[in-house]
């Protein structure tokens, strides 16, 4: 086919959707449904209904092929572990019981049952729930979900496509499941799993599927000639069935580097690139491979992460390129929207004139089609499009927003000094256990507690002019000492103030920096039912007046114990917001990190003498690529150790990183140089205590006994278990004890009975130790 026939034949597509709703009617209804307000049925039908008006709005935009199965109910990893069959054998009972409570059984746990464990989808802050396998696993293929989706989409005379989580990313994924040996390989099961995706796969040809997409993102990092030999032979053997729809191969978030090769010449009919600037590497490895003749490439040329507006001119200059290196080009963002928010014309709080700059999900949507249109129909049928485009980019760079000449100079000046602590870390020690006189495994929470109903009606009546700031202020305060008063009457040695003034750890700062935007409904999934409005970061950051100060100072004038401030760190300001795209990330750390700085001295010289910097977000950003890897982690690093530096040396800094995977940044949590780093631990069973064991970490740590993210409370048994557990890696005078997480979306009476637990566990770990 010629490149002119190939652009007449483009079509628009994606990869997947935002699933929450407008108004994010998906989660109440769900959360309805666990508090059992809400039916099982009614659940059901508001899911269709969401969907349905989903593709029905894509399809009238101009979306020629809809996604299908991307839809659910809490993770699609998990759907995956349901369509193999791979329930863990706890759930099991509870899975052939009721499939909806058992699904949920295992995203949440049960007072009986663990939930899987959680950790980020690759570098996003979209949190999947990991596979479960061992050399016993049997997997069983049950098409229920992709084929009843794809059902409905044709029921309504929509051209659609089911999108499948790969088999090679899926075993990539997975760990061994408890009890499994540490080192068995889930790939290893490959053999027993394609036959279940072949039964799906035919399953879905039968329901009318055309084509199916299967996601292989895990194929962008850096894979060992044996897994890439998996995936070669994963993909020969699904491209050899008979009875199978038209395969598309689906990569994203960055270049795949030698998959591409293996993906380009296997038996499928079809590759989907990322062509964004994180992986345009793609383009030239895709000519030198030959392109792809007599196959389909769907090309993801619309940022799918951030909401920035494209630039239209450079997609098509990409698009002209790749028309002949396919049979076939189609137009798409470069992964699924599920990462951004819905829709950016009804919000009301930004200039109109800024607004133009961004493009949540719907104008991603518009951007596709206004592309496709463009190379199908020549550049004359979108050129209104075009101009108004070339306006909004130049309208962004030559705002005043997005440069503040102080804050430039401020950065420019910074030396290797100013992110160094005054003294080495024992002499810090020996200072900050004399100033604070805190037991063996001193106990302390992350920073959050319960975000209650009347907290938030208090957020609304003051938003909505029912309270003035002084009712708003008692209320908070009112909060503080309950709090406060808990926490001493449960024994807690560290204190929080608990974070009722904070709407989100991150958009509670951003609201009060300049450079910032907020959003009002710019609501993105996190996890589950936990969705963020990640602010955006529009221009250069300043700290006009502190922030925390007040609060905290009340708190701790309210106890003898110290209390910890809390900030949330520069690179999780990045990461979860919606970062400026005009300038390296590092510079844009480096500004942030300054702001904050600022805000942890001024809390010291309040009265302050443990602060708490949150970095959850450091291993999430890490470069998918390890040649990638060391620019991140050198600005990263320095950007947390100049946010906390200027700090007197009995001055006890602490860090805070939740659900990711820690074990290749160790060296790096090393160099933050933190006095105290507390991590997610309960559901790893204790992995990263022998992690920075094995590291030779000589800092303090609190590795997590409490999961906060499922409702159960652990007994006092289990804590001191996961202590004791915690014990064999780590000594006692530099082990902590500590939730896994801020404890925000929990409710009281569990968070009541686990940390008085906690504590228990604490108390009773404390007089097994020998005595000094």
């Amino acid at each position: 086919m010629t490149a002119q026939s190939a652009a007449a034949a483009a079509q628009a597509t994606l990869y997947g959707y935002p699933r929450q709703g407008r108004n994010r009617e998906l989660k109440k209804a769900i959360e309805g449904y666990w508090k059992g307000r809400v039916t099982a049925d009614a659940l059901r039908n508001t899911a269709a209904e969401l969907r349905q008006g989903n593709w029905r709005q894509l399809a009238d935009a101009g979306i020629h092929e809809v996604p299908t199965g991307d839809f659910s109910f809490y993770d699609h990893v998990l759907d995956t572990t349901v369509m193999v069959g791979a329930i863990p054998t706890r759930h099991r009972s509870a899975v052939d019981a009721d499939a909806l409570d058992g699904y949920f059984a295992m995203a949440r746990g049960t007072q009986e049952v663990t939930p899987l464990e959680m950790t980020k989808w690759f570098d996003s802050n979209y949190h999947y729930l990991v596979p479960e396998l061992g050399p016993d696993t049997v997997f069983a293929g049950d098409s229920s979900h992709q084929v009843g989706q794809l059902k409905e989409a044709l029921a309504l005379g929509l051209s659609a496509r089911p999108v499948l989580v790969g088999p090679v990313t899926y075993l990539l994924l997975a760990k061994p499941a408890p009890g499994v040996a540490a080192d068995f390989e889930p790939l290893t099961l490959l053999d027993r799993l394609l036959p279940v995706y072949a039964e799906v796969l035919a399953d879905l040809r039968a329901a009318g599927a055309e084509w199916v997409q299967l996601d292989e993102p895990a194929l962008v990092q850096d894979r060992t000639p044996a897994e890439l030999n998996v995936a070669e032979r994963a993909y020969r053997d699904l491209g050899a069935l008979t009875d199978r729809p038209k395969l598309l191969v689906a990569s994203y978030f960055a270049r795949l580097g030698d998959a591409l090769p293996v993906l380009a010449k296997a038996p499928v009919e079809g590759l989907a690139l990322d062509f964004t600037e994180s992986a345009a590497a793609n383009l030239d490895a895709l000519a030198a491979v030959g392109g792809l003749p007599g196959k389909r490439l769907v090309a993801g040329v619309v940022n799918g992460r951030n909401i920035w507006i494209n630039d239209l001119q450079k997609s098509l200059s990409t698009l002209g390129t790749l028309l002949g290196l396919a049979d076939r080009v189609d137009v798409a963002a470069s992964s699924s929207l599920l990462h951004v928010p819905l829709d950016a014309t009804i919000e009301r709080d930004i200039e109109p004139q800024i607004l133009r700059w961004l493009a949540f999900a719907q104008q991603k949507t518009a951007e596709i089609v206004t592309l496709t249109k463009g190379i199908s129909q020549g550049v004359d049928s979108i050129k209104a499009e075009l101009a108004a485009n070339r306006a909004d980019l130049a309208s962004r760079a030559a705002s005043p927003i997005t440069r503040d000449p102080a804050v430039r100079a401020r950065a420019a000046a910074v030396t290797d000094a100013d992110a160094r602590r005054s003294q080495p870390y024992a002499e810090r020690a020996a200072a900050q256990r004399a100033h604070l006189g805190l037991p063996l495994l001193p106990t302390t929470t992350i920073g959050s507690f319960p975000q209650t109903a009347e907290l938030r009606t208090a957020r609304a009546d003051l938003r909505a002019g029912r309270i003035d700031t002084q009712g708003y202020e008692a209320r908070i305060k009112n909060e503080i000492r309950d709090v406060i008063s808990f926490q001493e009457e449960t024994g807690i040695d560290v204190l929080v103030h608990g974070e009722p003034e904070r709407n989100d750890m991150v958009q509670y700062f951003a609201e009060q920096l300049t450079g910032y935007l907020a959003t009002q409904h710019g609501w993105v999934q996190s996890y589950g039912t936990r969705y963020v409005r990640p602010p955006v970061l529009a221009g250069d950051i300043a700290r006009p007046e502190p922030m925390t100060v007040r609060w905290t100072a009340y708190a701790q004038s309210l106890t003898d114990r110290p209390v910890k401030g809390m900030l949330t760190g520069p690179v999780t300001m990045l990461a979860w917001s919606f970062v400026r795209d005009d300038q390296p990330l590092g510079d844009t750390a480096r500004q942030v990190a300054l702001a904050l700085r600022d805000e942890v001295n001024d809390l010291e010289a309040n009265g302050t003498s443990v602060i708490q910097v949150d970095e959850p977000a450091l291993r999430e950003t890490l470069p998918l690529r390890a040649a990638d890897r060391p620019g991140y982690l050198t600005w990263a690093t320095e950007a947390f150790r100049l946010t906390s530096s200027g700090v007197r040396p009995d001055t006890q800094i602490h860090t805070h990183m939740c659900y990711a995977e820690f074990g290749d940044i160790v060296q790096a949590i090393d160099d933050l140089d933190a006095d105290v780093i507390s991590l997610e631990a309960a559901r790893s069973h204790m992995q990263v205590a022998h992690e920075l064991a094995a590291h030779g970490y000589p800092r303090e740590a609190g590795p997590g006994v409490y999961d906060i993210h499922s409702p159960r409370v652990p007994s006092t048994d289990e804590a001191a278990d996961l202590l004791r557990t915690g014990l064999k890696a780590i000594p006692a005078e530099r082990l902590w004890v500590n939730p896994d997480c801020g404890l925000k979306t929990r409710g009281w009476p569990e968070t009541r009975a686990s940390l008085e637990n906690l504590v228990a566990a604490a108390r009773t770990v404390r007089g097994e130790l020998p005595a000094s």
